[in-house]
């Protein structure tokens, strides 16, 4: 049995049998249950070490600035048959921990020594230190009063758990040969609550965003918005998509007849056929149409599937707020959507209808009519381990017991 050099005379059987084979289980992609904030965790295997890594977006609002990471916790061998946790948090090094693995996709850690999390000047200086890391600047450089809430909100509630925490696995979407574009992880703009990580996927003839880090109104493992793939939206032309109330038109056109091809399939009535006397409600040719060509309610000729068309430009319209002010300025395709809104808590949740604003491979926009406010995505370029769902089922039955948990 060969020695491993130089690293406390360990052989390689004691790495696999008391590392690599008894923490196998963790090995992938987690969301930590921090209430409706959520998180990702990357657990791999580097070198002789299984470390934990939190992924967190960049600074409000560079969205398209790499992720930010840093070590939870770390697992090698002290000794030859006895594997060793210690916790990464805080600033004053590695410390004991300890790991359960409730079941093959769940597990918690626990630090046994809060005390290194803990900074001489008290809480002041936690939260200090919390806010130059979470959003990159002081709390005196943010003048929105319902910002400077949310902020401390977050810090208190997310503060609590700096001792325990319980993880459950979460896959990345499977890929289609239909899909629009590649499904995955991508950064967003919300407004005053920063930037939010959400996963997404494709679903037939709609597309969903779910949170993967959430907030106190729309809670992590929430789906954020659905897009009707079926009901392309063409802009009106650049000067007119200035105006507001031309592209709420537009929009709640094609709302009316999503409602009635709902309500339609409720009743039974075949897919695509208009009740006898009812005209096909009025909506905007599809990039992907001829001008003038007649739009099919039915969705025939779906833009996911049809060749890629030049980009129209783009430009949002007049009372539209935005994070993210150099936005792209053309986009390859636009769809109706529907964008899900709630109060404090989860309070009253509904969704209300929007345009969804494929710009190229890694980037889309999402226009909330109601909120009158934009959304900017950006893809999450991070080439994860362990990570694929076992099968479509498997990934369903994911996305369905997070969004459970927060329901």
């Amino acid at each position: 049995m060969k020695i491993l050099p130089d690293y406390e005379h360990m052989e390689y059987r004691d790495v696999y049998t008391c590392l690599l084979h008894r923490y196998r289980h963790i090995l992938g992609l987690w969301q930590p249950d921090i209430g409706p904030y959520g998180g990702l965790l990357n657990v791999v295997v580097d070198g002789f070490f299984i470390i934990g890594w939190m992924y967190l977006p960049p600074h409000d609002p560079h969205v398209d600035d790499p992720m930010r990471f840093k070590p939870l916790f770390r697992i090698h061998l002290m000794e030859r048959k006895s594997a060793t946790v210690e916790c990464m948090y805080g600033h004053k090094g590695p410390h004991n921990g300890h790991i359960q693995i409730v079941k093959k996709d769940e597990f918690s850690t626990k630090c046994n020594q809060t005390d290194y999390h803990r900074m001489a000047g008290g809480r002041q200086e936690e939260f200090r230190t919390w806010l130059r890391e979470e959003w990159g600047r002081t709390l005196e450089d943010i003048f929105h009063e319902h910002m400077q809430e949310l902020i401390l909100m977050k810090f208190i509630y997310t503060s609590q758990y700096d001792n325990c925490l319980t993880y459950r696995r979460i896959y990345l979407p499977p890929c289609g040969p239909d899909d629009l574009i590649k499904p995955g992880l991508f950064k967003g703009t919300y407004g005053s609550h920063g930037l939010e990580i959400v996963m997404l996927s494709f679903h037939g003839k709609k597309a969903k965003g779910t949170k993967i880090t959430g907030d106190p109104n729309i809670p992590a493992g929430q789906q954020t918005v659905e897009i009707e793939l079926a009901h392309p939206i063409r802009l009106p032309d650049i000067e007119s998509l200035g105006n507001l109330s031309e592209l709420s038109r537009i929009v709640l056109e094609v709302q009316e007849q999503v409602r009635r091809e709902q309500q339609r399939q409720e009743e039974g009535a075949p897919e695509g056929k208009e009740p006898e006397g009812e005209g096909q409600a009025q909506r905007a040719p599809s990039p992907t149409e001829d001008d003038g060509a007649e739009a099919s309610a039915s969705g025939e000729g779906d833009a996911a599937q049809d060749p890629p068309q030049p980009p129209q430009p783009f430009v949002l319209p007049g009372g539209i707020a935005s994070r993210k002010e150099d936005y792209p300025r053309t986009c390859r395709a636009c769809f109706y959507g529907t964008g899900l809104i709630a109060g404090h808590g989860f309070t009253s949740p509904e969704k209300t209808p929007g345009v969804f604003v494929l710009f190229d491979d890694d980037r889309f926009g999402f226009i909330w009519l109601e909120l009158q406010s934009f959304s900017l995505y950006s893809r999450i370029k991070v080439a994860f381990q362990s990570a694929e769902a076992p099968s479509r089922e498997a990934f369903d039955e994911m996305l369905k017991n997070i969004q459970l948990l927060t329901s």
